[in-house]
């Protein structure tokens, strides 16, 4: 889609007023994309780092309603992205997939019926009724090393996993097509303001081609930027209102710490919870969840030697059969979790829900989780619609993935490489496919990933460094 040349062609292209403008490349900004451009409407979206640079590809694959937060008393926030997570998993189920996830309980029996009662509330608000319990017999027959004499049984209950910066990708590609312009490096440098003092578009720059800055007009300016929201808002006087929060995982093989389930773990010594997590042939455990004290241009975020040594801590004590050590770890990834600061000593119980905020005609849309990209890109788009004219209905549904393809018999490809495909590619997979030379069909080592995806995505990916 996105081919040789295609950048020169979206810049000669940014003279026109848009309706919308969207700053920010990541989950948010690409469901307000998506919703913009399904409404016919004009409109930009900019990325200072490539599309998914930040949070949204360095979280734990999760689609989930977030049982742990049901500790904190986060009801709302919880039913919403249940809501959200079932969505998901009728209207894009080749990407988004169900996930079992275990929860083992020891012989407190307090925190065991505690557990119980997660769980049905959990299942109450899909509404589904999908957990089951298990014996400490069963729970070990499914994952040995949890074995320890303190453990009394387990709850299986199921959330979803997604890649995350394909889910991305595959919003912003779907826009595109649809009539939307979307560009990659390309940093705002500062806000335009009108007569009046309202914000009315951007100076943005070319970071590839060192092209002139370009004055960029727009009806309604949306600021999706994730941590980067405040800087944005501070161009129009806002104070700051977001607290910064890391969350790092550690990679490890799957020989190593073996996962059929994704496993729920409480921390004995703080109770955090934390998740394992099979993913693309490995085991995911994290994440972590500390401030983020460093300037947040400077670098990206990493992890600690503080964060390894926790996340062994809980490891280990969780699937002590394993015996995991630091030489065990392949790899590490870091993001940062933009939430509303409430001043809480403790950055776990800052609540995960959203704002939109209009200041000066800038809209921020911030907060929030991956799950529930959509009901924050309809909110931030409602308060969009006041400035626009005819008012567009975002109250209206309207489907944010288009529907599948059907694929010819393609022999070298098992179905459940297929139905992988369909969901990361849509109705570009014909062209992928047929792009692809012989024996290119092939995996990439333990992963889903094939080296026929390689070569489409630098033709076509819209890929400008190695790293993209």
């Amino acid at each position: 889609m996105w081919e040789k040349g295609w950048r020169q062609q979206v810049w000669s292209e940014l003279d026109r007023e848009w309706d919308i403008l969207v700053i920010g490349g990541g989950i948010t900004g690409a469901g307000v994309f998506r919703r913009a451009v399904a409404e016919g409407l004009k409109t930009l979206l900019v990325d200072a780092s490539d599309f998914s640079f930040g949070t949204s590809s360095r979280s734990s694959k999760l689609v989930h309603g977030g049982i742990r937060y049901l500790r904190n008393r986060q009801f709302g926030v919880t039913r919403e992205a249940v809501h959200e997570r079932e969505w998901m998993l009728r209207e894009a189920r080749q990407l988004v997939t169900p996930l079992g996830c275990l929860m083992p309980y020891y012989q407190d029996r307090h925190v065991r019926d505690q557990f119980a009662l997660g769980v049905v509330i959990y299942d109450l608000m899909a509404p589904k009724w999908n957990h089951s319990h298990l014996s400490r017999a069963g729970l070990l027959n499914a994952l040995p090393c949890l074995e320890t004499p303190e453990l009394g049984g387990g709850y299986l209950y199921y959330d979803a996993q997604v890649d995350d910066s394909r889910l991305v990708l595959n919003l912003i590609r779907q826009g595109v097509r649809s009539g939307g312009s979307a560009l990659s490096y390309a940093r705002v440098n500062s806000l335009l303001r009108n007569q009046t003092g309202r914000v009315c578009g951007v100076r943005l720059t070319d970071q590839v081609s060192g092209l002139p800055e370009k004055e960029i007009r727009a009806r309604v300016v949306i600021n999706a930027t994730g941590p980067w929201g405040d800087e944005i808002r501070a161009q129009v006087g806002s104070a700051p209102k977001l607290r910064l929060l890391r969350g790092s995982h550690l990679i490890f093989p799957r020989e190593r710490l073996p996962l059929p389930f994704a496993v729920t773990m409480i921390n004995p010594r703080d109770h955090r919870a934390m998740f394992a997590i099979p993913w693309e042939g490995k085991s995911v455990v994290g994440t972590t969840d500390l401030d983020h004290r460093h300037p947040i241009d400077q670098g990206e975020p990493f992890i600690s030697g503080e964060e390894i040594a926790y996340i062994l801590e809980v490891t280990n004590a969780i699937f002590p059969g394993a015996e995991i050590h630091r030489g065990d770890i392949l790899s590490t990834f870091s993001g940062l979790r933009p939430v509303i600061n409430t001043g809480k000593a403790d950055p776990s119980k800052e609540s995960r829900a959203h704002v939109v905020l209009q200041e000066e005609g800038l809209i921020t849309v911030t907060g929030g989780k991956l799950t529930t990209f959509r009901i924050m890109a309809e909110e931030a788009l409602r308060q969009a619609a006041l400035s626009l004219p005819g008012k567009p209905d975002f109250g209206r549904r309207r489907p944010f993935f288009e529907p599948l393809p059907e694929l010819q018999e393609v022999s070298d490809l098992s179905e459940s490489t297929k139905s992988t495909l369909l969901g990361r590619y849509g109705m570009e997979l014909s062209l992928l496919l047929q792009e692809a030379a012989e024996g290119e069909n092939s995996t990439i080592g333990e992963s889903s990933h094939l080296w026929s995806e390689m070569r489409y995505n630098a033709r076509h990916g819209g890929v400008i460094h190695l790293d993209d």
